[in-house]
């Protein structure tokens, strides 16, 4: 095997602490400036190589399973109608990659999100992608591209994405134990949702993952945590405890996360990538500098 081309895309998530929003739609399909957060997912992926996506869905998310398809009577209606400059909107329905779902059955946690990837996984190296995560501006990042090339070239167990965050947010993420402080770095240990206190650093783990598929034996060994969830960080932790190669990766300064799965973070990447849009974002700046500059009543 000389590349990794799977990629497993977590999606099943009930999404509510964006509720009422996410009440019937999933948090994956809100728009993040023109485009549902989770297409930008995928086009990082594809752009990284990756040829086959599995998304591992739940009820309710059957939205993004329609937004993948191909929409033949919308694309004749667009020409029909005159409106031939929209198609462009829709070339990423013609990304060289093939689309497979399947269902996670009970919300036990992301561990057990990807121990639902096995079946179609197999024996390959895999990348798992969380659906809810942008990793830069408009996706632009390579850091899977990267992952999947140093993932061979180490012949590594797993490699992990890591961004720095401010030490007092460290307990709302899995935080590396890192040997040595460079881009690329070996894992000691990962701690889950550590206090300020017990945190070794503060690298989060930045929702990119590449695996061999040695991770899903070590699932079925991680017992389950906290309302019976299976943690995918404490899988990790076991592989490094077993002697496994792990190393962890850092996010370049132009690839920062974009996390979407709470108001706070949502509205802002929002803003950000509207500002970006090359058609809309000069207006809105304009606007936004107005808006902010009026007296308040």
């Amino acid at each position: 095997m000389n590349e990794v081309n799977i990629a497993v895309v977590p999606v099943a998530g009930l999404g509510t602490r964006l509720l009422p929003a996410t009440k019937s739609q999933p948090k994956e399909m809100l728009p993040v400036g023109r485009k549902p957060g989770v297409q930008y997912v995928v086009e990082e992926l594809t752009r990284a190589g990756m040829k086959r996506l599995l998304f591992v869905t739940g009820p309710g998310k059957t939205s993004i399973e329609n937004h993948f398809d191909l929409n033949d009577d919308l694309i004749q209606s667009l020409r029909e109608t005159g409106k031939e400059e929209l198609l462009e909107e829709l070339e990423f329905e013609r990304a060289p990659v093939q689309y497979f779902y399947t269902r996670q059955r009970q919300l036990l946690g992301l561990g057990h999100a990807v121990l639902c990837a096995q079946p179609f996984v197999g024996d390959l190296p895999f990348v798992v992608a969380l659906g809810d995560s942008i990793i830069g501006l408009h996706a632009q990042s390579d850091i899977v591209h990267r992952m999947t090339h140093c993932f061979m070239e180490q012949k590594a167990a797993a490699i992990v994405a890591f961004e720095e965050v401010p030490k007092r947010e460290v307990h709302n993420y899995g935080v590396a134990k890192p040997k040595g402080g460079k881009d690329l770095f070996e894992l000691e240990d990962v701690i889950e949702k550590p206090s300020v206190q017990e945190a070794p650093s503060n690298l989060a783990i930045a929702a990119r993952y590449v695996f061999s598929p040695e991770i899903f034996a070590a699932l079925q060994r991680t017992p389950a945590g906290k309302g019976g969830e299976i943690q995918l960080t404490d899988a990790i932790r076991l592989l490094i405890q077993e002697g496994k190669k792990v190393l962890g990766m850092r996010l370049s300064k132009n690839e920062r996360r974009f996390d979407i799965g709470n108001y706070d973070a949502y509205f802002r990447a929002f803003v950000e990538f509207a500002l970006a849009d090359e058609k809309y974002g000069a207006s809105l700046r304009k606007f936004l500098v107005q808006l902010l500059h009026e007296p308040h009543s």
